[in-house]
């Protein structure tokens, strides 16, 4: 991000970058999203980056999300990708267009009850937590295959993609290991028949390596917004 730039100087350098990651892996760069992340960005700002065209973002909290979503109005579509509270379920089904960070069959049922009770059909991707990594939420690799199959069972939620953060390093190279595995893991099961559409990974300091190793989706905050606190 540099110094100076708006907002639809940053949306246009993020997409240059996403297009030319795709090219060097031979992929058409309109099959990736561009998700902008808006946590702790105010609505005022969210609404200047709907009106240059960015139409999908994702919030990490739904009570962040409750007062920001209707200030931004409609038109755009959002994602919960932060770990979701079974208290807050309710409101995350009103709010949101897919919920990112499902990571066990019990909150696909809780998510399916709620969805039912609103009347809609509610997408969802599994969390896969591909590093393994004992402090962080998602399914592990091996499970995620039974929990699609459990949840193919629930009329109201629909599994249409997989989620992944990848252990942390400043070096995006560190990360390209984990975004091949997911990539390979997804397209293992899209060969046993589910519909798995999106592959959602990559972030700002990494989404390059994402967007060659086949994510569908990469979720972008401080290369639009800068880094908390920074306008």
């Amino acid at each position: 991000m540099r110094e100076g730039e708006g907002i639809a100087e940053r949306l246009a350098r993020a997409r240059e970058r996403i297009a030319a990651a795709a090219g060097r892996a031979g992929r058409d760069p309109a099959r990736v999203k561009l998700m902008a992340v808006t946590k702790t960005v105010p609505a005022e700002r969210v609404r200047e980056a709907a009106a240059c065209g960015q139409m999908l973002f994702g919030e990490n909290r739904v009570q962040e999300a409750a007062d920001k979503i209707p200030a931004v109005g409609p038109g755009p579509k959002w994602h919960m990708i932060g770990r979701l509270q079974t208290n807050k379920v309710k409101a995350a089904v009103r709010l949101f267009d897919c919920v990112e960070s499902v990571d066990s069959i019990r909150l696909a049922e809780i998510l399916d009850r709620a969805a039912r009770e609103s009347g809609k059909v509610l997408p969802i991707f599994v969390e896969v937590n591909i590093g393994g990594e004992a402090q962080k939420s998602g399914a592990l690799p091996g499970d995620v295959e039974r929990l699609l199959d459990l949840a193919a069972g629930l009329a109201s939620i629909r599994v249409t993609g997989l989620m992944a953060i990848p252990p942390y390093s400043l070096d995006p190279e560190e990360a390209r290991p984990y975004f091949r595995r997911m990539y390979d893991l997804c397209a293992r099961l899209r060969e046993r028949g589910f519909g798995l559409d999106d592959l959602s990974m990559g972030m700002s300091g990494d989404f390059e390596a994402a967007v060659e190793e086949g994510a569908t989706i990469v979720r972008l905050g401080t290369v639009l917004f800068g880094v908390r606190g920074d306008g």
